[in-house]
């Protein structure tokens, strides 16, 4: 992340018209507020005239404003008497996740033949489900799940690529009160095997597999692999999307008869109606697992209540929900953007598009043609796909009309100013904001995510998130936004989706979220806001590189780096060093044109003195093609570090593409 000197100038601009046609301005309008300073201060601080505060009016309201059904009215908005750490939000309410974003479309005569799916294979099949379908399949998922026995509070695996099935599983395995656990397709043994151990599945979806650049890419094998080496599961579910349950091309999968049936058995067969289940607010509903950039992955644990709202409050106001909407993130159901995706848009009866494959596959214009064929509306991406995609050039945007286009979106890292603009001005064309969100699987939405209404520096993320509580602290735990310092970021409350505990146990949730200062949530990012309230991110506070007393967030070095021509990415890492305690190692992916020569090296090194300063100019500058990274696109700095200094990288289960740490290992 460049200096906030390196992003002052406010780049997008908001038209009245748009402003007056947005969601939030209408709840602006309904409720007497003013600006946008006022709405984030009546949603996260204290109510004039209410007893209440700013954020149990805010998510009471919520429940109405948004059309949350409920079987069951909830007593109060939440109980805090045991802090804000185990707030039991929506007390005494029962409902069911699945009936708000399946089960009442499709018993809308207006709405049940509306598209709640649009899937595109990477080879070019496209599906369009519709509600009624989407109820109909996930009915007969509820009962191919009870007739293995699943009940309200088992574990379900979905370690299934993103074809049109995987959204009747999440929502099948909702209706039956079953806490799904989504698994990155991307992942190979060991990280499956740690999830289903951790969270003791009994039931597992998987596929044969799926395609990737043209290839199909087998996920059995691999699933039998985990399930051997975790033991639990006693059922296991497969998809036929290679067309492996033909009986002719059925020997090339491995198959075990006591455990595996085909979806068409266990499936297809089974009845289309169920009656779906009402639900405390606080039951679990997923069991999310972090992406473990700072060790081995977390299991996140949501509730039906907590989830649905975030989403749904998310969805309808940071990204403007309209009917027509189609809404497309680049992610995969194991990663929390899919189940947000699917959740806030469909509380609406929103379209999703849903895509299989590689980003440029068959060619660098595939996202491009994608919104293009298929009128996309929203466009959510990360930064690292972003910059991959400008590097191949500005050409393959040509011939697509990408005017269907009204808001862009983004999560995952730090932009860098370039691809920001990039982003904005050629895939946007220099009218669509981008509504730059972070919070992550623990909260199951975002602490910070501009509003539409707002104008946007390059790379900021606007400001706090409705009715969520953040600041930036010092070490002392003392609030410095308004003095423009750099902090940590935190939260001063609770919200209805934040995890109510680590499935491993309140210890270690205590340990990794409250234990820095009472009673506050440390997020474990670097944060700031400048001296016109726009929020900006530098990175994890947890990895701060310490040269001789000095600090410097890796964001920083790499947003230095990027900020030459002749650099695409960076990665910064600490090391150790006999003089200064620690030294900067910098990995760099080249622009295409540019050459790594020893003068290439030298010449960074000093580009990095010279902005950042001496101290924190990198000892080295190592020339790689990528960098580890997680399935939400964050560099796995640990395990470059690890890498560097020829140590066991410890957990590995998190990262999608462990090949490039042998990358990483013999860099020159």
């Amino acid at each position: 992340m460049p200096s906030l000197s390196d992003v002052d100038e406010v780049v997008h601009e908001t038209s009245r018209e748009f402003v007056e046609s947005t969601n939030v301005y209408e709840f602006m309008r309904e409720y007497g507020i003013d600006d946008y300073d006022e709405l984030i201060a009546r949603t996260t601080g204290d109510v004039e005239g209410e007893p209440a505060s700013g954020i149990d009016w805010f998510w009471d309201e919520m429940v109405d404003y948004l059309d949350i059904e409920f079987d069951e009215e909830y007593a109060d908005v939440r109980d805090d008497a045991d802090g804000p750490q185990f707030t039991d939000w929506y007390p005494g309410g029962r409902l069911n996740a699945a009936h708000n974003v399946v089960d009442r479309h499709a018993d809308d005569a207006d709405a049940r033949d509306d598209t709640a799916v649009l899937w595109e294979g990477e080879d070019g099949e496209v599906r369009e489900i519709t509600f009624e379908g989407l109820a109909a399949e996930t009915n007969r998922v509820a009962n191919a799940l009870e007739a293995r026995g699943i009940e309200t509070g088992d574990t379900v695996g979905i370690y299934m690529p993103m074809v049109p099935a995987v959204v009747p599983i999440l929502y099948g395995c909702l209706k039956v009160g079953a806490i799904a656990v989504p698994i990155f397709s991307g992942f190979g043994v060991d990280a499956v095997a740690t999830r289903l151990d951790d969270a003791e599945c009994s039931v597992l979806f998987t596929a044969d597999g799926f395609y990737r650049r043209g290839d199909p890419v087998f996920l059995k094998d691999t699933a039998d692999e985990a399930i051997e080496q975790a033991g639990h599961v006693e059922h296991t579910i497969v998809y036929d999307r290679l067309g492996a349950g033909d009986p002719d091309t059925a020997a090339d999968i491995p198959w075990h008869d006591e455990r595996d049936r085909w979806w068409a058995d266990a499936v297809d067969r089974q009845p289309d109606t169920y009656e779906t289940k009402s639900l405390p607010s606080d039951q679990e509903s997923m069991l999310l697992y972090s992406s473990g950039t700072t060790g081995k992955p977390k299991g996140i644990v949501h509730t039906h209540a907590g989830a649905l709202v975030q989403a749904a409050k998310e969805i309808y106001f940071g990204f403007d929900h309209k009917p027509d909407d189609r809404f497309f993130w680049v992610s995969d159901i194991g990663w929390m953007m899919g189940p947000w995706t699917l959740l806030g848009n469909h509380a609406f009866g929103g379209t999703v598009v849903l895509y299989e494959g590689a980003p440029d596959y068959p060619e660098p214009d595939r996202f491009w043609e994608l919104i293009d064929r298929h009128d996309v509306t929203t466009f959510g991406v990360s930064p690292t796909a972003i910059r991959a995609l400008r590097e191949r050039g500005d050409d393959w945007l040509d011939g697509h009309d990408l005017s269907s286009l009204r808001l862009l979106g983004s999560t995952g890292e730090p932009w860098d100013p370039e691809s920001w603009r990039w982003f904005y001005e050629r895939v946007g064309d220099g009218e669509c904001p981008i509504i730059n969100i972070s919070g992550g699987t623990e909260i199951m939405g975002c602490f910070l995510m501009p509003m539409p209404i707002q104008s946007l520096k390059p790379c900021t993320l606007g400001g706090p998130g409705l009715g969520m509580a953040v600041d930036v602290v010092d070490s002392a735990g003392e609030s410095v936004a308004e003095s423009g310092e750099r902090g940590f970021l935190i939260a001063r409350d609770s919200c209805p989706s934040m995890t109510k505990s680590l499935w491993s146990g309140d210890e270690r949730y205590l340990d990794e979220y409250w234990s820095s200062w009472d009673d506050l949530w440390d997020h474990g990012d670097w944060a700031q806001v400048d001296d016109d309230g726009f929020w900006f991110l530098h990175g994890r506070a947890d990895d701060a590189i310490n040269v001789a007393g000095r600090k410097v967030g890796p964001a920083e070095v790499e947003g230095a780096l990027i900020d030459h021509d002749a650099v695409n990415r960076a990665a910064a890492v600490g090391v150790p060093d006999e003089t200064t305690g620690q030294a900067v190692v910098a990995y760099v992916v080249l622009e295409p044109d540019a050459d790594a020569t020893e003068d290439r090296r030298v010449e960074l090194r000093e580009h990095v003195g010279a902005e950042l300063g001496k101290p924190f100019m990198p000892r080295e500058v190592l020339f790689v093609d990528e960098f580890p990274k997680t399935q939400s696109g964050k560099i796995i700095r640990r395990a470059i570090a690890a890498a560097y200094a020829g140590e066991d990288p410890g957990d590995l289960s998190s990262i999608e593409n462990p090949e490039a740490l042998e990358a990483i290992r013999s860099a020159d």
